[in-house]
């Protein structure tokens, strides 16, 4: 039986989108149980109206919330009552994951503070799984945790990015690629270009080049490799095009009758192609690089999005992904990146 620990706070449509999410999710896999963090009451009225095994849920009760206008750490280590703080303690206690909505700084934070670094990982790195144009799946790494990056950091970001597409994703010998200016060797800045000679000499790693931002999405990639502020920066800035293309076509639809026939006629097509591109359904964020699974999902997530969070991290655990993680990381030590390392 996999243990998630799933914090029912912080979130826009918290706590019912997340105990929904959570009732969805033990529902769906006999072998998972939920420890839930939050307030005792409130949970205990919401999950009154739904229908799940009861054996395979505990419930410990945290009064306060740690939102996203608190200063992370300091959150982390003062508002000992709350839900995040008390599902760290629950994922130190022998739970095997822990999923949450909640303020990402704060979870990063709580990550490096009460769970640590795997040995040998420089940095972990923020995870999420985006769909490709041709139906497959792309990891992006880091998309947020650390906006100023070391050579070494990328490097063992691709290490650990290529055991993740291997063992959760089920992709044999993933492509690795390095998200650059051009897909030249010689393109890019200091950081990116000693990073690709690095990877391009690296055995273990299936390197196949840079890759411009258009091309994260294209299905010729499995793991995209970059600093966090580069990769929150080209994460953002899909989310955007998909909202501002699907908000075009709304508006271009309501100019004419013609164009309202031609979208119900084309209605189905429509759907399939947003829901093709909502990496929502993917799950969430994987945090990388420290001792237990934790996964991030988006503050706007809803209920089926917070059912893929918690089996993408039963999974996670299923695939042994911290092992393996550890695995790699000793077998392919980082090269010598001199006074830039």
């Amino acid at each position: 039986m996999i243990k998630v620990v799933l914090d029912c706070y912080g979130g826009d449509y918290s706590p019912r989108a997340n105990l929904e999410g959570g009732v969805n999710a033990l529902n769906a896999d006999g072998n998972l149980a939920l420890v839930l963090t939050g307030n005792k009451e409130e949970i205990n009225n919401i999950l009154s109206e739904f229908t799940f095994d009861k054996s395979r849920i505990e419930i410990i009760d945290a009064k306060d919330v740690i939102s996203c206008d608190d200063m992370p750490t300091e959150a982390i280590r003062k508002k000992s009552d709350s839900s995040m703080v008390k599902a760290y303690e629950a994922l130190n206690n022998g739970a095997d994951a822990l999923v949450s909505i909640g303020s990402t700084g704060a979870l990063l934070a709580g990550s490096v503070l009460k769970v640590g670094r795997i040995r040998g990982v420089s940095r972990p790195a923020l995870v999420p799984t985006l769909p490709t144009v041709t139906g497959g799946e792309v990891v992006l790494l880091d998309a947020g945790a650390n906006a100023d990056c070391k050579p070494q950091n990328l490097f063992h970001f691709a290490l650990m990015g290529s055991v993740y597409a291997t063992e959760v994703l089920n992709i044999k010998n993933p492509r690795v690629a390095l998200l650059s200016n051009g897909t030249e060797d010689t393109k890019g800045n200091e950081l990116t270009k000693q990073v690709h000679t690095a990877l391009k000499n690296c055995p273990t790693i299936n390197f196949v080049g840079n890759v411009e931002g258009r091309e994260i999405l294209s299905g010729n990639y499995d793991v995209v490799v970059t600093d966090g502020f580069s990769g929150n920066i080209a994460l953002k800035s899909m989310e955007g095009i998909a909202g501002a293309v699907f908000t075009t076509l709304k508006a271009s639809v309501a100019q004419s009758f013609k164009s309202k026939i031609g979208a119900l006629l084309m209605k189905k097509s429509l759907k399939q192609v947003k829901d093709t591109l909502d990496y929502n359904k993917k799950g969430g964020a994987v945090f990388l690089g420290v001792r237990k699974v934790v996964v991030k999902s988006h503050g706007a997530a809803k209920a089926s999005a917070i059912t893929a969070a918690i089996l993408q991290a039963k999974k996670a655990c299923e695939n042994n992904i911290i092992d393996q993680i550890k695995s790699k990381i000793e077998q392919t030590p980082a090269p010598d990146f001199g006074e830039n390392s």
